[in-house]
């Protein structure tokens, strides 16, 4: 009996912690869904930049379509979703050819397909290298996942081609310091990014004798060897080296050497002094790196995951050389800053504080359609109702739950409190 009371004990949560977990878990969801409150079809939007997605293997088991959240509510309830999170340039599928006889609830009339939409194996429901889905039904905890910012798939951390999965760039609290991600299976196609300073990689904590390891210890890469234990961070140091630098081979005599990278006038990348290029996706009138990506391009005999700094986008360089680089390899998306998860997740919150103050712009107006005493009524039945809610949690026991029936007194002693008035 007492194993009963004790479970009850542990659900139990103030007033201030459920109205907490509300409110976080309201902004997780504007955070995944972008803002998107799910009422209209996105399809009118065209091939939107970034967006939250749903496959649906009830209508499409082969996982060769997706759409957008108003159609995951109004068109699918009931079906078999899987939640994609989100994906770049693409348009709603719901009802197009792709899902035969069945038709969308909120546009029915759109092409036979998207010729631009593209689809991993995500819309499956399968992730990562080892292809399992998510959540996994054959394990208890549940591992997780990064995603690609160039395949866009999921990836388990043990699955990276890392080491030890201390390697991936945290803070002293676990948090991910790293603003993006570039799997193992695509380091390639950006390794031109080798070319780069150390700055725009992720600090990743690293085990060693001191802080003066000189600077050409500083710039040579290679594998991180990750701290074995976080009791001995003074015996750390935060290192900004480029993965794998040493791995950079078929790039022209000038721009190696010693298996550093070099510009043409034999000076380490390093010291370019980068700037961050403010002019969007025009072209800058010189190449940042020195170096012609079209002639000399970078290959990685060893390919691994490139962890991102934060802003890391803004440093690209953006001369003609490189924008052609860029297209040829089918990365444009790199310089775009609305295409980053980090913007996705800024725009959801300034809608969501857009949402918020014209909820409030709404009740003020409520108001002051009202005449003076219909106000003052109003606003004293507000204040009686919070003064009535204060009494009751200063004198309710902490020890027990609040319980329906504890609510339901609250709002008849309001009642009565008004009647006696009357």
């Amino acid at each position: 009996m007492a194993d009963v009371f004790e479970d009850e004990a542990e659900q139990t949560v103030s007033i201030q912690e459920y109205l907490k977990n509300v409110e976080d878990e309201e902004l997780e969801a504007d955070l995944i869904l972008g803002g998107d409150e799910g009422k209209e079809c996105t399809y009118n939007n065209g091939y939107m930049k970034r967006q939250a997605l749903f496959s649906c293997l009830t209508c499409t088991p082969d996982g060769n379509a997706g759409f957008c959240t108003a159609c995951s509510l109004s068109c699918h309830d009931g079906h078999e979703i899987i939640e994609l999170w989100t994906k770049r340039n693409f348009r709603c599928d719901c009802g197009n050819s792709k899902f035969g006889e069945f038709y969308c609830k909120l546009f029915a009339n759109k092409d036979i397909e998207n010729t631009e939409n593209s689809y991993n194996q995500n819309f499956k429901g399968s992730y990562c290298t080892c292809g399992r889905p998510y959540p996994d039904p054959d394990v208890e905890e549940q591992v997780e996942m990064i995603q690609c910012c160039l395949c866009e798939d999921w990836l388990h951390e043990d699955h990276l081609g890392l080491e030890s999965s201390d390697e991936i760039p945290r803070d002293e609290e676990g948090e991910p310091t790293y603003e993006d991600f570039i799997c193992q299976a695509c380091a390639n196609t950006c390794s031109f990014l080798m070319l780069y300073p150390p700055t725009i990689w992720a600090p990743v904590r690293q085990c060693g004798p001191s802080l003066n390891s000189g600077k050409e210890e500083n710039v040579s890469a290679g594998t991180h060897s990750a701290c074995a234990s976080s009791s001995k961070l003074e015996n750390c140091i935060v290192s900004l080296d480029t993965p794998n630098m040493d791995s950079v081979t078929d790039a022209a005599p000038e721009t190696v050497k010693d298996g550093k990278v070099v510009s043409f006038e034999g000076e380490y990348v390093t010291n370019m002094g980068l700037r961050e290029c403010n002019q969007s996706t025009r072209s800058c009138s010189t190449c940042s790196l020195g170096v012609d990506l079209r002639v000399t391009p970078t290959i990685l005999e060893k390919s691994k995951p490139m962890f991102l700094a934060k802003n890391w986008r803004g440093l690209l360089c953006r001369c003609e050389m490189c924008l052609e680089v860029y297209t040829q390899r089918s990365v444009s998306f790199l310089l775009d800053k609305e295409d980053s998860i980090a913007e996705y997740e800024n725009m959801a919150k300034q809608k969501r504080q857009e949402k918020m103050q014209q909820q409030e712009g709404a009740e003020l107006n409520f108001l002051n359609k009202l005449g003076h005493v219909e106000k003052i009524e109003i606003l004293s039945g507000i204040a009686d109702m919070k003064n009535e809610f204060r009494s009751f949690l200063e004198n309710v026991d902490s020890s027990k739950p609040i319980t329906t029936a504890d609510v339901h007194q609250v709002f008849e002693n309001l009642a009565k409190k008004r009647q006696r008035l009357l």
